[in-house]
């Protein structure tokens, strides 16, 4: 197991050969996912009967050890099975409160008894700090001779914490459960004595729970025994099976996560965690006390795979009043500018506005299924990269996975059935028992809040400057200038005499042999010591001539406004059209009083 606190923090990897690189920031995954719903909401046995073999059908898509027995990855999420745990409650002689008042926590704790000690004594006191009562330790029943050799070499103590409070419910009682996991964390991070930090938190809720390891599709239900039997019963199911592209399987890099699983990469990581780390500060919201902020932050942490952050951040949403569905819709926008379906929904284009100068979005390609416990769901990226099939059956359930197929259902039961489209979201609401469809659930989420108004009275616009003439230079101040502006000759005569005799950028083949310019011995511009990071094994090109739907070059100008909260004041910004200015627009920003500006000198000294 490796070394991991609940923030996810990791001391490094000792086969890195090189340092200054958080081997975990280059964490992806190319998995098979997808989720089962009754609509009803009915909790049965039999959708954990479904999502077991449903699991398996997607093993193809997982990856082994070298061992060929360990899996990269593989697990549940469903609702808690109280059923099952109420003969826990008659064993251990408890008399169990309302339900509605208990949570359960997943962990994984160190394979060290001294270390595993230390842990449950911090959760121990960590709750009790919380106002939270321990109703005890459930040690979850496993089968470890069905593990592969590495699986079984990392195994943790795999334990429950099960705990109430007679005062909390539902959303205040999530709330609370996790400020205690994060206190857990910092607690087991600042412990003198607990150097290996052997700890992790698979979920800690009063609605669900994940049953994760790393294992292989076909293994997982039977190594946790609770999954066979007939008590745990859930309405919902959500699966993952994950395929560990760039690093080595671990117990606790399974998914799902505390609220998602996720198919791809999110290529846009390192903005992502850079811009969550800055505005942590402005972060504010009537759920929260400061001491509350003070306990959750960090959010983010580049030493997290991408899907763990997005995770953190989806969960600071939802328990700050927000619903799955309305936290992804914010965190990752479908392409909205361009799109021809939402002429008759103008007030999702609003609301796309609005957050567009709050929150950078969470690009992937990515697939992700998520659910809080009461909504249920699977959403793909604006590049729609991931494949996504639906099928809804007469009696209401829905599945949705990464390929057709994964659940036996004969045909004539099957109402309808589809593939999710780029940016599209389709979801079940556990508690109306509704199905909810991309358009609809959007209406209903941009209409909470009169976004239009608010652009209107508080957004400006740069409006686009005519280009000034500018006389001709002589050849020797033609020179000097294109030697200062770093101009080659392979520059003027490949690209520029080019693109101005043709009308377009030129076409090389792939690969270049330029030096790298912090190996030139020639001066180089800026932008030349900054190369882009993507996943080139699994990503198709891209550029705006053939993706022109999902591309924008709009920038929002001003002040960030707290992401947690939605009031019109966040709408003050200038927008832009486009980044390249010309001599005027950038007169006019410096003239301009909404948004005090300031120059700042470029030159060396």
């Amino acid at each position: 197991m490796g070394n991991m606190s609940d923030q996810n923090q990791n001391q490094g990897h000792r086969g890195i050969p090189y340092a200054g690189q958080s081997w975990l920031i280059e964490e992806r995954d190319a998995c098979g996912v997808g989720f089962i719903a009754n609509q009803n909401g009915a909790a049965t046995h039999s959708i954990i009967e479904k999502a077991l073999p449903a699991l398996t059908c997607l093993e193809h898509r997982g990856g082994c050890s070298a061992d060929q027995d360990s899996g990269d990855g593989a697990g549940l999420m469903t609702a808690i099975p109280w059923e099952l745990l109420h003969s826990w409650f008659a064993e251990q002689g408890i008399v169990p409160p309302a339900q509605e008042n208990c949570g359960v926590g997943m962990l994984f704790l160190s394979q060290d008894e001294g270390q595993a000690t230390i842990a449950r004594q911090v959760v121990e006191e960590m709750l009790l700090s919380r106002g939270l009562t321990l109703l005890g330790w459930r040690k979850v029943p496993v089968d470890a001779s069905v593990l592969g050799p590495q699986a079984r070499e990392n195994q943790p103590q795999i334990e429950q914490v099960i705990v109430t409070s007679p005062n909390l419910t539902g959303d205040e009682l999530d709330r609370q459960l996790f400020l205690a996991r994060r206190s857990i964390g910092h607690a087991l991070s600042d412990h003198a004595d607990f150097t290996r930090q052997d700890f992790y938190s698979c979920s800690f809720s009063c609605r669900t729970i994940v049953y994760k390891g790393m294992v292989r599709s076909a293994v997982l239900g039977e190594f946790y025994l609770d999954l066979k039997n007939p008590a745990y019963k859930s309405a919902f199911a959500v699966y993952h099976r994950r395929f560990s592209t760039n690093t080595m399987p671990r117990w606790h890099l399974a998914q799902p996560m505390r609220l998602l699983g996720h198919n791809g990469e999110i290529n846009t990581l390192l903005g992502n965690i850079t811009w969550m780390r800055a505005r942590q500060a402005n972060l504010a919201h009537p759920n929260w006390t400061q001491a509350d902020i003070d306990t959750f932050n960090p959010i983010v942490n580049s030493e997290s795979s991408d899907s763990a952050n997005l995770d953190n951040v989806m969960e600071l949403l939802v328990h700050s009043g927000r619903s799955p569905l309305e936290s992804l819709t914010i965190l990752v926008p479908e392409a909205y500018k361009n799109q021809p379906d939402l002429a008759l929904y103008p007030e999702i284009v609003d609301f796309y506005e609005y957050y567009s100068g709050i929150q950078e979005p969470w690009d992937g390609p990515a697939l992700l299924v998520f659910s809080d416990g009461k909504q249920v769901g699977a959403t793909l990226d604006r590049n729609g990269l991931r494949p996504a099939r639906y099928c809804i059956t007469k009696d209401g359930m829905v599945i949705v996975a990464s390929e057709a197929g994964v659940v036996d259902i004969p045909e004539a039961d099957i109402i309808e059935k589809g593939r999710l489209g780029p940016g599209q979201m389709i979801a079940v609401d556990l508690q109306t028992k509704e199905i909810l469809k991309n358009w609809q659930l959007k209406q209903r989420i941009a209409k909470r809040h009169p976004y239009g108004e608010w652009l209107k009275q508080n957004r400006e616009t740069l409006k686009p400057q005519p280009f000034a003439e500018t006389a001709t230079l002589d050849s020797q101040t033609l020179l000097a200038t294109q030697t200062a502006f770093g101009y080659t000759a392979e520059d003027l005569d490949m690209v520029i005499v080019e693109m101005a005799s043709s009308g377009k950028e030129p076409t090389f083949c792939m690969g270049d042999d330029i030096p790298l310019a912090v190996l030139s011995e020639k001066p180089q511009l800026l932008y030349n010591y900054f190369k882009q990071r993507f996943a080139q094994v699994t990503n198709p090109p891209i550029d705006p001539l053939r993706e022109g739907m999902v591309m924008s070059l709009t920038v929002n100008i001003g002040l960030r406004g707290n992401l947690l909260q939605a009031v019109p004041e966040n709408a003050k910004l200038l927008k832009i059209d486009s980044p390249i200015l010309n001599d005027g627009e950038l007169s006019f920003l410096k003239e301009q009083k909404s948004f005090p500006a300031k120059v700042l000198s470029t030159l060396y000294h």
